[in-house]
């Protein structure tokens, strides 16, 4: 296994190297590192990775859809709203409905089996998508109207709708179409469930944040801890009520963020270094399960189904969009953002195999092409018309977020000590301003308390400070100081 992780962590790095400098998103290279690397194409992962793979890349996907809950903001969510939530339904349904109409006759499968088919590929990748809304987000892309924000939020709810409509075929597929509106009412609250799930903890965390201030590696590992419990509660609970576990994910960040812009912001800026390592486990390890041997099977009639259901998906994924205040191109933006197919495709399409379906082994093949096709499409796509399309945004908060991850800015609740006078101070206050009459920098302003000074803060000595993207790093004249 340790050579596995040393195969994972060199040629995730050097492809995802490569694929950038050829200008195509490295989690693209990534992927193919993975199939090449895997155990159906060279063989050189080991069978006890392979074994815990699936772990490995829920883990992953929870560091990034932490991050992307620690990016939501209420006032955006409250503008996109309704249109996340028709995006999560509308598109998946269309494209069912295409792959209906043409899979009986090009793949010689009954009804039920291509609905099936259709449900497994109708689910979007929050793998691929997350990480590419989250990097233009970072970077204030598409600001104004929330549009990664909601492509973020849509993506995930669409993974919620899809698997309960793959679990209700395949029971119609068994013999239990009887319980058909039983299992579809599961769809709502199902999400409900999960959101609150994640709430809850969330708020406690917050709760035990501020009152132990604990260094920023514990809140996060913390944070994560609590995560990974959250999905497992949902498998132990769907048995009996079901509970979309990885919208609780999301949840978690978004209350602390809601609740504590401060200590949100600590936590996310670890998880952005943490998925470095994430994110070369979630892409090779996806690409490592992809059998290309049994994609090839599904042949051109395979691709003519996975394209002519991306068809009918991106006219319902348009047509999801009416009455939203996006232009035509921002519209095709939303559209090409709904192409990729991985991590659900990847997780369940062996199931019908396993559950005797006739048409299993297709389905099976039609699945694992789609990864290899949408995939790196879908990405490539995010990313040029992304460039090109979303705007840059006003004044957006994530320049001050590039300012404080280059100095390394200490945040309200820390202590630091001055390296030359070596005296203690402790941060009381953190605005983010804008300097200059005619041409207006960005700037983080903080105040410091000294601890020695008075009674608490708010007494005794205090001193303010500006902090501009072109300063010194912080370190420099200061040295942060953690307390576990």
């Amino acid at each position: 296994m340790a050579f596995s992780l040393a195969l994972i962590i060199i040629l995730g790095l050097s492809s995802d190297y490569i694929f950038r400098r050829i200008k195509i998103p490295g989690l693209v290279g990534m992927l193919f590192a993975g199939v090449i690397v895997g155990p159906y194409v060279l063989g050189l992962m080991s069978p006890e990775m392979m074994k815990v793979s699936g772990d490995f890349r829920k883990i992953a996907l929870i560091v990034i859809l932490l991050r992307a809950g620690f990016e939501l903001r209420r006032d955006t969510l409250n503008r996109v709203g309704r249109a996340a939530v028709i995006m999560s339904a509308v598109p998946a349904i269309f494209e069912i409905f295409g792959v209906v109409l043409v899979a009986p006759a090009l793949l010689g499968m009954t009804l039920i089996e291509a609905l099936i088919l259709g449900s497994i590929l109708a689910a979007v990748s929050p793998a691929v998508v997350v990480p590419l809304m989250i990097d233009f987000m970072d970077r204030g892309r598409g600001n104004k109207k929330g549009i990664p924000t909601l492509v973020l939020g849509a993506s995930s709810l669409d993974d919620v709708f899809v698997i309960v409509l793959f679990t209700v075929f395949l029971g119609m597929y068994g013999g239990m179409e009887g319980n058909l509106l039983i299992r579809l009412s599961t769809i709502p609250v199902s999400i409900v469930l999960g959101i609150v799930m994640g709430l809850i903890p969330g708020y406690l965390l917050l709760r035990l944040f501020q009152r132990y201030d604990w260094r920023p590696p514990k809140r996060t590992l913390v944070v994560l801890g609590v995560a990974v419990l959250l999905t497992w509660f949902e498998k132990v609970c769907e048995a009996w009520v079901p509970m979309a576990g990885l919208l609780g994910v999301m949840a978690i960040g978004f209350i602390i963020l809601e609740k504590s812009e401060p200590i949100a912001h600590i936590i996310s800026q670890k998880l952005k270094r943490l998925w470095v390592f994430a994110e070369l486990l979630l892409f090779v390890l996806v690409g490592a399960q992809v059998n290309i041997h049994v994609a090839l099977k599904a042949g051109l009639a395979g691709a003519l189904v996975i394209f002519l259901g991306l068809i009918f998906r991106s006219a319902g994924t348009y047509i999801s969009l009416f009455g939203t205040p996006f232009t035509w191109r921002e519209k095709l933006f939303c559209v090409v953002a709904y192409i990729p197919k991985a991590t659900v495709q990847a997780a369940i399409s062996a199931v019908p195999l396993a559950a005797g379906v006739a048409s299993g082994e297709v389905i099976l093949a039609v699945a694992v092409l789609s990864i290899i096709l949408t995939a790196p499409l879908g990405a490539i796509g995010i990313k040029v018309f992304g460039e090109r399309i979303l705007d840059h945004g006003e004044h957006s908060v994530y320049r001050f977020k590039e300012i404080r991850k280059n100095l390394g800015l200490p945040r309200v609740g820390q202590s630091v000590r001055n390296k030359k006078s070596g005296k203690v101070w402790k941060v009381i206050e953190e605005k983010e301003v804008w300097i200059g009459d005619t041409k207006q920098t960005p700037a983080i302003s903080l105040r410091f308390w000294n601890e020695d000074s008075g009674n608490g803060p708010g007494t005794g000595k205090t001193l303010a400070g500006n902090f501009k993207p072109n300063d010194r790093n912080f370190e420099e004249n200061w040295e942060i100081l953690y307390d576990w």
